[in-house]
């Protein structure tokens, strides 16, 4: 199996002291899951390996034969400005320290410090490299607007201009290991954005999907973290959590937006710290997975009113995907419909139908609560029941016409008359209804009519009247 290295750049460990780069490196491999690491006891052969390129942060001693690390700290800062130098010297020194920040290192680290402060400064430092390197590949990939892997997008159909620059940022931040937040309504395909997410990442591990909504927190915990034997009443085994099962793949969290309160403590907990504990347990485990959560819900509205917490809010915010309903994309439709005839046509073992060339117009009309998901199970239904060679319309209509009867009016705040200086007249407003149906329908009357719930007859009689 292909070893996964984090972070995607190489961090280089100076120091003459070969007992101090083995344990630092055994320390940030097993504290925060870093292995991208490349040791160095020879101060002359840094800026080589620096000019070899892939290193993205150096962590430098300063009491070291010549060059020194002040020294070094100064040349990396002349010949490598984009590599990040993080200073970690035995001397407790505010003078020396000034003078490292002066010179350009981004932090000054003591090594007698504690190891959580170690850890945590080299996290810090590898967080903002990526966020830079993130912005970089978003800038070039938004200017270019040409997709590096679009077979990571092929099952997701679309032609819409929104839907291309969502895949040109999912190219750009897959590769990151932050948290991606994914929202949007029901049925948009939330998770074939997050298999090309996964099939993006260069993940070693697998894609492991967890539905969150309704579990409680023991169940959630249990879920997630795992257990050991003896954790309950009937836990006769361990049992490895969705975490564990994920490894260095993605884990995949849907319906975040109904997560419990307490639930959503401990999934803060495991992005701050990058570790758990299996219930029972009393040694944490170390998370390696990359976390993708999905909601259909207003995050930002369940924030304000206190139902999700605010650091949790912010903290998956890091990088954010909302995918833009059906209705909003109405030139994916023709689409979507020839690729469902299709599929469902192959499962039914059937030969894919012809539609009628005004079925994609009719179905534009349609408002789609369900969005894609709706589309396909109308176009299944279809299929199922079809027998002449064209495909009837009559399940989409009976569809379509149940949605609309069981939909609810607008209420008085939205009441499109409420701005009205003058309420227009029963004819004026006809009309204008006759005006807005023709134009929803592209002209054709058999459309208008079934939006307005008359005959065509009776549409064609009113519209020659009102040309008179």
């Amino acid at each position: 199996m292909k070893k996964t290295l984090y972070p995607g750049f190489g961090i280089l460990l100076v120091d003459d002291e070969p007992a101090w780069l083995k344990s630092f490196a055994l320390t940030l491999k097993s504290c925060a899951g870093i292995n991208n690491i490349v040791t160095c006891q020879e101060s002359r052969e840094v800026m080589g390996l620096l000019d070899q390129g892939g290193i993205g942060l150096v962590l430098l001693d300063l009491t070291m034969p010549q060059p020194c690390g002040e020294t070094l700290l100064q040349q990396i800062g002349e010949s490598h400005p984009e590599i990040m130098a993080i200073v970690v010297s035995g001397m407790n020194q505010l003078e020396t320290a000034v003078r490292c920040m002066k010179l350009g290192a981004f932090d000054y680290i003591v090594k007698t410090d504690e190891e959580d402060r170690l850890v945590s400064g080299v996290l810090r430092a590898v967080r903002i490299l990526e966020l830079q390197q993130e912005f970089r590949t978003m800038s070039d990939r938004m200017l270019s607007r040409e997709l590096k892997h679009p077979e990571a997008f092929v099952d997701i159909v679309t032609a819409d201009a929104r839907m291309h620059d969502l895949f040109n940022y999912v190219e750009a931040v897959s590769p990151s290991h932050q948290p991606l937040l994914i929202t949007g309504e029901s049925g948009v395909g939330k998770e074939l954005v997050a298999r090309a997410v996964h099939n993006l990442s260069g993940c070693s591990g697998p894609l492991v999907a967890v539905n969150v909504a309704g579990l409680d927190d023991t169940v959630f915990a249990d879920t997630l973290f795992g257990h050991v034997r003896g954790a309950y009443t009937g836990a006769d085994q361990a049992r490895p959590g969705m975490i564990e099962q994920a490894g260095n793949g993605t884990l995949f969290l849907d319906e975040i937006g109904d997560l419990s309160i307490a639930s959503q403590v401990k999934l803060l907990r495991l992005l701050q710290e990058g570790e758990y504990f299996p219930l029972g347990g009393d040694r944490p485990k170390r998370m390696n997975a990359r976390i993708v959560v999905a909601t259909h819900r207003d995050l930002a509205a369940r924030e304000a009113a206190g139902q999700f917490r605010r650091d949790l809010y912010y903290r998956l915010c890091t990088h954010r995907i909302n995918i833009p309903p059906l209705r909003e994309r109405p030139g994916d439709i023709p689409l979507l419909l020839d690729y469902f005839l299709k599929e469902a046509a192959k499962s039914l073992g059937k030969k894919k139908p012809t539609p009628p060339k005004e079925l994609a117009q009719v179905l534009a009309t349609y408002s789609f609560p369900g969005n894609v998901r709706e589309l396909r199970g109308m176009v299944y239904n279809a299929v199922s029941l079809h027998k002449e060679r064209i495909l009837s319309m009559d399940s989409f209509l009976k569809a379509i016409g149940q949605s609309r009867d069981t939909a609810p009016l607008a209420s008085q705040t939205q009441n499109p008359f409420a701005a009205f200086e003058r309420l227009p007249t029963f004819v004026e407003a006809a009309e204008l209804l006759v005006e807005e149906a023709i134009s929803r329908a592209n002209g054709v009357q058999a459309i208008a009519a079934r939006l307005l719930g008359i005959s065509a007859p009776a549409l064609n009689k009113r519209l020659k009247m009102s040309r008179k």
